[in-house]
């Protein structure tokens, strides 16, 4: 192609895609959400997706796909046509780290463009309240002198649960089993039922067992206290200096869209999570929203992909 023909052909491509934004949406809109229906991740998609639909003037189809720890979702968006008429809601897993644990049949970092970033939660660690333990740094020295006689539970491999514990090991220094399940309720009631000792979870699930006084909570696994839940200390508190280990939730398209459109999303998606009846619709779901950017996002997604891969590869974590 000589240079004429290029630079014809990159004209009319810029054109072709401006006029796609200013007639964009011009069909429904379908929401693809990397979990199933009546998980946190289904709230926030179902939120956003209604008051997307008022200030967008179409349908927002919301289309659960769950599996492969997220990765079928997250993989279908990719694939999709960049025309902004397919959106992800999907969380840290399959964007940032799930790669370095399996082969994936899409890149997160270069087959999908961030739009921005919707909730952020921290995990709890809890153990059995009939564990003779009441803070993290009583369980570290509670189990320091147990060394593999003590399980811990997570919501699957891979998952967050299962990476926060292999970080909280490691910066410890401790032995203990990992006892994987299929999900986080069952994973939640082991330790109700003591048949494991520890687990790093979200909120929501936990709470209530922390309610039944079957569980109990030792810390969060954010930098700072959770507003949500004030009164529990950090890890980092609690004698792990700058432990830090987040979920966080946000929505994608296929790489590729138009800039132009990804700005629009961005902008309505952020002053929709500002809405007082919003926030407390995700509160009540134990997530905070975030907002921001695309390029925030982007830079919070490689930043935890740089972590989490250390991590995995210094503890040899694999998903099977």
């Amino acid at each position: 192609m000589t240079f004429r023909r290029l630079l014809l052909a990159t004209i009319l491509t810029i054109a072709s895609m401006a006029a796609l934004a200013d007639t964009w949406p011009s069909r429904p809109i379908r929401f693809v959400v990397a979990a199933p229906g009546g998980s946190s991740l289904d709230i926030i998609a179902r939120t956003v997706g209604d008051k997307l639909r008022e200030r967008l003037g179409q349908p927002v189809v919301i289309d659960n796909i769950p599996g492969a720890s997220g990765t079928i979702a997250s993989g279908n968006v990719a694939k999709a046509a960049p025309d902004g008429h397919t959106l992800l809601m999907s969380y840290n897993g399959p964007l940032a780290y799930t790669q370095y644990l399996t082969t994936l049949s899409y890149d997160p970092q270069k087959d999908l463009a961030p739009v921005i970033q919707t909730s952020s939660q921290p995990n709890v660690l809890v153990v059995p309240s009939n564990l003779p333990v009441k803070s993290a740094a009583e369980l570290i020295a509670y189990s320091k002198i147990r060394p593999g006689k003590l399980n811990y539970a997570s919501v699957g491999n891979g998952s967050s649960s299962h990476l926060t514990m292999e970080l909280f090991k490691t910066m410890a220094g401790l032995y203990v089993v990992h006892i994987p399940y299929n999900g986080a309720p069952p994973a939640a009631l082991s330790i109700a039922t003591g048949d494991t000792q520890m687990l790093f979870s979200v909120p929501s699930v936990v709470i209530p067992h922390l309610r039944s006084g079957k569980v109990r909570a030792l810390a969060v696994t954010s930098a700072s206290r959770f507003p949500l839940m004030p009164d529990l200390p950090t890890v980092a508190e609690s004698g792990l200096p700058k432990f830090e280990s987040l979920t966080w939730n946000g929505v994608l398209v296929p790489a590729g869209t138009p800039p132009e459109i990804v700005q629009r999303l961005n902008r309505e998606i952020d002053a929709i999570l500002k809405l007082q009846e919003v926030k407390a619709r995700l509160n009540t779901a134990g997530l905070e929203p975030v907002g921001g950017s695309p390029d925030q996002f982007k830079a919070l997604i490689a930043q935890e992909a740089r972590k989490w891969s250390e991590i995995i590869r210094r503890t040899g974590t694999k998903l099977d």
